[in-house]
């Protein structure tokens, strides 16, 4: 049974005919309300997020592809197909081997929809544009966090600051860092796909 919040128990509710709709899962038609009460109260007037993401991911194997001269370049493109899926990026750096960014993301796609697009788009403009990294790859995978608004200054510095950090910290140690600080289980064999 289902049971609908403000509603008095033991009326029955109609539920609404649905249809599939690609990858975004089941439409309610609009105008659904249970029971067909034209009337039936909203417990919010809208829908409100703030969600907020640190992703990191790495060149294949950790070949240090991402030179000084290319960077720049690479990060315009990433942060434009990032606002062409909806995103609001908030920041961009990284180093010959891996890149970080903090971006606000939408509630109606998955994240994983959105590294897919940016991961295939990225690595085939790359090749197009550089006729030099024909064998230039991203890795398979991605580490992603969530970033309380808070923290979001703190991100922002830490992005901008990865040359720096770098000269002192390898990507693998710095991964690992943030595995542990969130309290994510790893296996250590998959850290250098």
């Amino acid at each position: 049974m289902v049971r609908v919040i403000g509603q008095p128990e033991g009326l029955p509710v109609r539920l609404p005919r649905v249809k599939r709709s690609g990858t975004r899962g089941i439409e309610i038609k609009k105008g659904f309300r249970p029971n067909g009460a034209a009337d039936y109260p909203s417990p919010m007037a809208g829908t409100f997020h703030n969600l907020k993401f640190h992703l990191v991911f790495s060149t294949k194997h950790r070949e240090r592809w991402l030179t000084k001269d290319l960077r720049p370049r690479v990060w315009e493109y990433l942060g434009g197909t990032l606002r062409s899926e909806g995103a609001k990026l908030l920041a961009i750096g990284g180093v010959e081997d891996h890149v970080h960014f903090l971006f606000g993301w939408r509630t109606d796609e998955a994240i994983s929809v959105l590294l897919r697009n940016l991961k295939a788009n990225s690595s085939k403009w790359i090749h197009q544009t550089f006729p030099g990294l024909a064998e230039f790859r991203w890795q398979e995978g991605y580490a992603i966090f969530s970033v309380s608004e808070s923290q979001v200054d703190r991100v922002v510095r830490y992005i901008a600051s990865q040359e720096e950090h770098h000269r002192v910290k390898s990507f693998q140690e710095e991964l690992i860092e943030f595995l542990k600080a969130h309290n994510l289980p790893y296996d250590g064999r998959y850290l250098n796909e």
